[in-house]
């Protein structure tokens, strides 16, 4: 019931007091006070003015905080809308949409309700002997106001809104009084009891909520007199209430509401809120103490109480509840109704909204249904479009504007991928020309898995967990792009799955499927949830985070049920299964305390719902997409009439065609800084076949020399030519470079394949020069390509961007640090990749830290240090220029044989290793050591240089680290 943690009382001055500023205003204040409350004036920039009145309203057993909003002159007649807030609320909440509203033309009144906000009297959860008469006096009030339109002597034009507790108290009023002429309910319900107590099953950790909201929101408040200027105004009718009504008994409506149809006396004490003396004995009876029960209606606390010690809910509390819910009047509402029901919703999920909507269409009224992504647990609840659209549905249905766009018959919003320029979930609409309903359309899926025995634990303890209230659909409206909460226990659930989808498929509705379910206690309560599985099997996504109850008796013997499952709107991509769950325990609900046994089998498929003909809106197109090209023309403009011209490319050198990439004199300052360089005077060439090493430590300037080379930015001096080309930003001759410099974006929601397929169309190029299936082959993805990216290792997205860069099979392919986030035996293929690519005639460019596998893949190397260069040739002639040779030999040499070599004129140093020797010269030749060695008879297999690229680089940049 949109659950709020209420404000503490104001300090000071009440809002019906105004300040005293000099004795014009306190004689303007009084004498406002004297008549129907204060009134203010509130006007935005370029916006104009709402009048606002506030004014506290007599009620049987309570005082009503109201305010009434009117914008323009008061000659002119209007609709009226009355605004209903969520439960812990006040009218404050909904102070924005009425002076949106106002400003629209309409007279629109808010309130709060009994034990809310200023409001006094017991919290009743609508109820009809109360809060909804409350209303129709409200009703009365307004027929009585020169600002409201008429429909005949005390019927004004009205319509009514609100969110949960807000929207249920706008259904409960049209069904009473006749008066109510359009509304539009949103996330709230249908059947209260219902929605607490679904198929049995006690809902504890909203009813928890709820209830303990209502308790602790504040003590009730006391009644005090008004004071001799301020005289609260007497409700339309309130001379009709009995004689001594006090603090509770039923006032009959008023005489404006004449028309309205009574509240049924059927429920007797269960819809009357007590008198002092009657509500004493109801706490005594119920053991329940006034302080409990906070500004709740003792038999609303009792009955809380009541079931929460039982666990499970009686007949009683459900035909309390019952009484007090919209569907005990369904048949009566028969006005156009705008429903509005959240998607992210444990507490009132869309089954609610589906009833509200055969009812009253089934009263012949217009219906229209829009699924937000939102909802009492989280998540968008797209304030500003789903305003607007109630606005519209009163400019047609309060106004008569007949060419009122009012929307569609059905609306869902769907998630639409991810905005790149915040990361924030995108929200795309689908639209049907009729509600398709829960249950319409759709296929049967074999489910596979045998029957299967598990256990309702003791004291129903470790519980599984679906939805979290106000955390769990802030993760469901993500469920769609692959993030969910969820954990079922082991022993505790049984599982069926279905096979892989051939492909993707649209649920939009509630799944079913019969199952046959033994318990040894004759009782059981299970969880039914229906994931969406990938393809590796471990991961799964619980749509909406939401689950089914349902409580099965007589189930010794074994006994068959239909589990209706919870209604979503939730791709599943081909690739995917379906896993049915059925767990013997959930968080947000109570389950036996007595351990059991639970026998569950699947006896028929997974019944799931499709609406094919609910299509989803293209995606609108972002600012940037037509302001962007505009600015371009701009600038353009002003570059023709300030006669800036771009430097004329060089012209491409015939001489270096067949070379992949020569760089001369290439400079780039630091920017603000004239004597600081990342790259000064850099000088190499490199050929065909080659796979070049650009190393240094962090700080040398290779990745600004990389990026320089992709044209991202211009060097300060010097030139990059690539097969005879000047590097410029945008250049033609970049269509025969491959580059992976610094990580690649990828869009989350589309799958490896989807991602690489899309960046090739932006290319412009026919799709047969992508080699597609080659540059797949060398990733390495597998399966993988068919998942969407989001479930992606750091691996597996570093191996899909080195296979976007390999798209083309460009001829010079360029990595910074394409091992970073593998695993050895990925490294090891990443670097046949680069050997193989260029056996065929192309060049590689790699930077890298892995100093060992630079050594082991790459043919030659750049050495940069501080932005130079400080050594570059094939790698064998860097390693090799060492004064330290290995000896191989055919076996151990004996210790006495070493000895004789280190005695050995010009040899400094000899010691045994792995397979030979380490000998260090000290003015020896290699070839004079050989020639001794053969003479001292060491069994020599072979003599070459023995120093490590390692060794090498460290030497070369004078021991910094790479």
């Amino acid at each position: 019931m949109q659950i709020r943690i209420p404000r503490l009382p104001r300090r000071g001055l009440s809002r019906r007091e105004l300040p005293r500023r000099g004795v014009a205003a306190s004689a303007t204040a009084l004498a406002l006070l004297a008549g129907a409350g204060t009134w203010t004036a509130v006007a935005s920039d370029g916006e104009p003015a709402v009048h606002r009145e506030d004014t506290v309203m007599e009620m049987p057993g309570a005082r009503i905080d109201t305010s009434f909003f009117t914008s323009g002159t008061d000659d002119v007649r209007r609709p009226a809308v009355l605004l209903g807030h969520g439960f812990g609320g006040s009218k404050h909440d909904v102070k924005a949409q009425a002076e949106k509203l106002a400003r629209d033309g309409y007279a629109v009144l808010t309130w709060s309700a009994r034990g809310f906000g200023a409001s006094t009297g017991r919290i009743g959860i609508n109820d009809p002997d109360f809060e909804v008469k409350d209303v129709s006096r409200l009703i009365d009030w307004l027929a009585r106001r020169p600002e409201v339109r008429l429909d005949r002597a005390g019927d004004p034009r009205v319509g009514m809104s609100g969110a949960s507790y807000g929207g249920a108290i706008a259904l409960l009023v049209a069904g009473y009084d006749k008066r109510v002429d359009a509304i539009a309910p949103a996330i709230t319900y249908w059947n209260l009891a219902d929605a607490l107590f679904p198929d049995g099953v006690f809902k504890k950790l909203w009813a928890g909520i709820f209830f303990t909201t209502g308790t602790a929101a504040s003590s009730p408040q006391p009644r005090t007199p008004p004071r001799p200027d301020q005289r609260p105004t007497q409700a339309p009718g309130q001379g009709e209430a009995p004689a001594g009504a006090g603090a509770g008994g039923g006032a009959a409506p008023g005489a404006g509401a004449a028309e309205a149809t009574p509240a049924p006396g059927a429920a007797g004490a269960a819809q009357r809120e007590p008198s002092a003396g009657s509500a004493a004995a109801a706490r005594s009876a119920a053991g329940v103490g006034a302080a409990a029960c906070g500004r709740f209606q003792e038999v609303l606390c009792a009955m809380y109480e009541r079931v929460a010690v039982a666990g499970k809910p009686d007949a009683a509390a459900r035909a309390l509840l019952e009484a007090r819910s919209p569907s005990a009047v369904g048949d009566r509402v028969k006005v156009p109704a705008l429903i509005v029901q959240g998607q992210s919703d444990s507490l009132f999920p869309l089954s609610h909204a589906d009833a509200m909507a055969k009812a009253i269409r089934a009263n012949g009224a217009p219906v229209a249904v829009d699924w937000i992504a939102g909802g009492h647990d989280g998540g968008d609840r797209e304030t500003a479009r789903v305003e607007a659209r109630i606005g519209a549905w009163f400019d047609r249905y309060l106004k008569g504007d007949t060419d009122t766009d009012t929307g569609p018959a059905f609306r869902v919003s769907r998630a639409g991928g991810v905005d790149s320029t915040d990361g924030q979930a995108q929200l795309r609409g689908a639209t049907g020309d009729r509600y398709p309903g829960l249950r319409g359309g759709g296929r049967t899926l074999a489910l596979t898995g045998p029957q299967q025995t598990f256990r309702n634990p003791a004291g129903a303890t470790p519980p599984a967990i679906s939805a979290v209230p106000g955390v769990g659909g802030g993760l469901s409206q993500l469920s769609s792009l692959g993030v969910g909460l969820s954990l079922d226990f082991p022993g505790q659930h049984a599982r069926f799955e279905s096979a892989p989808l051939p492909e993707t498929l649209r649920i939009t509705g509630s799944p079913a499927v019969r199952v046959k379910v033994t318990s040894d206690s004759g009782e059981a309560v299970l969880f039914g949830k229906v994931y969406d599985v990938g393809p590796d099997g471990r991961q799964q996504v619980l749509p909406a985070q939401l689950v089914a109850p349902v409580r099965v008796e007589d189930a010794r013997g074994g006994k068959d049920v239909d589990l209706t499952l919870p209604a979503i709107d939730h791709e599943v991509e081909a690739g995917h299964r379906l896993r049915l769950v059925l767990a013997a325990t959930d968080l947000g609900y109570a389950s036996p305390v007595a351990p059991a046994t639970y026998t569950v089998s699947a006896t028929g498929g997974l019944s799931v719902p499709t609406a094919p003909a609910v299509r989803t809106q293209t995606a609108g197109l972002p600012w940037w997409v037509w302001g962007l090209p505009a600015a371009g023309a701009l600038i353009a403009a002003a570059l023709l009439l300030t006669a800036r011209r771009r430097t004329a490319a060089p012209a491409p050198d015939s001489q270096l065609a067949e070379v992949p990439l020569t760089i001369s004199g290439l400079t780039k300052r630091y920017a603000k800084s004239a004597g600081r360089y990342a790259v000064q005077d850099l000088s190499f060439r490199v050929e065909k076949g080659q796979v070049l090493g650009l190393l240094g430590p962090n700080g040398a300037g290779k990745t600004t020399t990389l990026r320089m080379l992709m044209g991202l930015i211009t060097p300060d001096e010097g030139e990059i030519r690539v097969f005879g080309h000047a590097i410029r930003p945008g250049a033609p001759v970049l269509s025969r470079v491959g580059a992976f410099v610094e990580g690649a974006g990828f869009l989350p929601h589309l799958s490896g394949r989807e991602n690489l397929e899309l960046y090739w169309r932006a290319t412009g190029r026919p799709a047969e020069d992508a080699h597609m299936d080659e540059a797949l082959e060398i990733a390495g993805l597998g399966d993988a390509l068919a998942r969407a990216v989001r479930t992606y290792s750091q691996g597996m997205r570093q191996r899909l961007a080195i296979a976007q860069a390999m798209l083309g099979l460009p001829d010079l392919l360029i990595l910074d640090e394409p091992t970073n986030g593998l695993d050895p035996p990925q490294i090891r293929e990443m670097r046949d990749v680069m050997i193989r690519y260029a056996a065929g005639g192309r060049t590689v460019i790699v930077s890298s830290h892995l100093l060992s596998e630079v050594e082991q893949s790459c043919t030659h190397l750049v050495v940069m240090d501080r932005g130079r260069l400080v050594q570059a040739g094939p790698v064998a002639e860097i390693t090799g220029s060492g004064d330290t040779l290995l000896v191989t030999t055919d076996g151990e040499v004996p210790e006495p044989l070493v000895g004789k070599v280190v005695a050995l004129p010009g040899v400094g140093s000899a010691t045994r290793t792995e397979g030979g020797l380490l000998v260090r010269l000290d003015g020896m030749s290699a070839t004079t050591l050989i020639a001794e060695l053969v003479r001292l008879d060491v069994p020599l297999t072979g003599v070459g240089p023995h120093r490590r690229l390692e060794d090498a680089f460290l030497t070369l940049i004078g021991g910094g680290t790479a």
